[in-house]
Parts: C-alpha cells; structure tokens; sequence
C-alpha cells in the first residue's frame, strides 16, 4: 500500500462510521504502516465525518508525528500506539463513544453477541475501568501508562468497553475493525431491547462464534459489506451529509 492510497482508505473509514453513526464528532480510527510495523496512520484532530486524506498523517511508536506539524492532534492517540505495540496480530484500532454500548460498561450486564453477524465482536467482552488504576480523571486516556493498561484489558479480544466512556476496537484490517465497530454498535441496541422485554436472552453459543467468524470475518466478506459503506458514505456526501 503507498501512502496515498493509506490515506484515501483512513478518510473512507472516517466517513463510514460516522455514516453508520458509530462516532460522531469524536471518534478515530487508525492503520498500522505496512512498511514500518511501530508506526501508524491516523488522522489529525479532525471530526470523522470531516476527514480528508490530505488530514491523515504517520505517527511514530511515541504517538508523535514524523513530520513536523501544527496541526492538533487527537489526545487519545496513545491508545492506538499501546495496541499495536502488544498486539503484533492487529493492523487497525477504532476508537468510539457509540452510546448503546455505554450502558454495558457501567452495569454487570455483559454485552454478548446475539445478533448472528456480530459473532464477529468476540464471545466475552471486558470492561476497563480506568478509575481501578489511575483513580478519578476525566476518562480520556491521554498517558502512555493509561493506554497500555487498557490494552492489557484487551488481552488477545477484539473488542474492549471503556466505563463510561466508550469502546475500543482491534482487528487484522482495516475493513474488520470498522465492520466490528459497526456491528458492535448494532448488537448493543438488538441486546438492550431484547433485555426490555424481561425474558430470558439467549446469546450466541462459542460454537456459533467461532463458525461466524470462520465465514464473516473472511476477507472477501470484509470487502462486501465495506464497499457498500463506502458507497452510503459517499450518497450522504452528495446528500449533504459526509464531505
């Protein structure tokens, strides 16, 4: 992949999941640089449904730019550099505050996948409570220390919830981490109405999991689902929407 062709890729992403409303003005996602695996792309200080590729820019294993900038930077990009620092496997990290996901993260309901497409989010996802470690703070992870333990709370998943704040993602592409965050985000509104209707909620058993992962989270599945985002994305630019 060149550069430019990262950068396109990051900005559709952007828009995707600001499409899908996954983020809203906060929000980021990030690439592993393909040539150089401690470095990463990410967007500057922008809101994603405002990302141009001319934002996207490559950032060192200290969360710093490599070129010189003046332009602001997303406080949390530390998260994307403790991830793909403990996690060799992971190529992407999106980071979001999707508020169906934000009841899972400050009550012992545990979010389980129930929708069949969303086996892609993992079987038991955990809970980082940033207070545990560092006390009351404003919930931003800003600090190296912060973000290294919220990757150790990751472990090996795909998915981690961050109390009262949001969630954060991970995944071997690009394409995945934004289809899991989309369907994370989708499961988490199917859960809470199942949860309302005071029954008893059946989640997908490990089998099911593994077998949808097996068949969705394979690359030409990925590009299916990706290139139709792209393609709403784009519409809702022309509509007014994305730009």
């Amino acid at each position: 992949m060149t550069s430019s062709s990262i950068a396109h890729d990051l900005a559709t992403a952007n828009h995707i999941l600001a499409r899908e409303a996954v983020v809203d003005s906060y929000g980021h996602v990030s690439l592993r640089d393909p040539q150089r695996p401690d470095h990463f792309w990410l967007s500057a200080s922008v809101s994603p449904e405002q990302v141009r590729a001319e934002d996207v820019l490559l950032f060192g294993p200290d969360s710093q730019p490599v070129e010189p900038t003046g332009r602001a930077l997303y406080s949390e990009r530390v998260i994307h550099s403790a991830i793909f620092r403990a996690r060799p496997d992971i190529h992407a990290v999106v980071h979001g505050h999707a508020e169906e996901t934000v009841p899972f993260s400050v009550t012992d309901v545990p979010l389980r996948p129930v929708l069949h497409v969303a086996g892609i989010i993992g079987r038991n996802i955990p809970v980082w409570d940033m207070r545990q470690r560092f006390g009351d703070t404003d919930l931003l992870v800003t600090e190296s220390e912060q973000a290294d333990d919220l990757a150790r709370t990751l472990g090996d998943g795909r998915v981690v919830l961050m109390r009262g704040h949001g969630f954060t993602v991970a995944a071997e592409s690009l394409e995945l981490a934004v289809r899991t965050a989309v369907y994370l985000k989708i499961n988490a509104r199917i859960l809470l109405q199942a949860l309302q209707l005071g029954g008893r909620v059946t989640p997908l058993t490990d089998g099911e999991i593994d077998a949808v992962n097996a068949r969705m989270g394979s690359p030409r599945a990925t590009r299916r689902v990706w290139d139709n985002w792209q393609r709403r994305s784009a519409s809702g630019a022309e509509g007014g929407g994305v730009q």
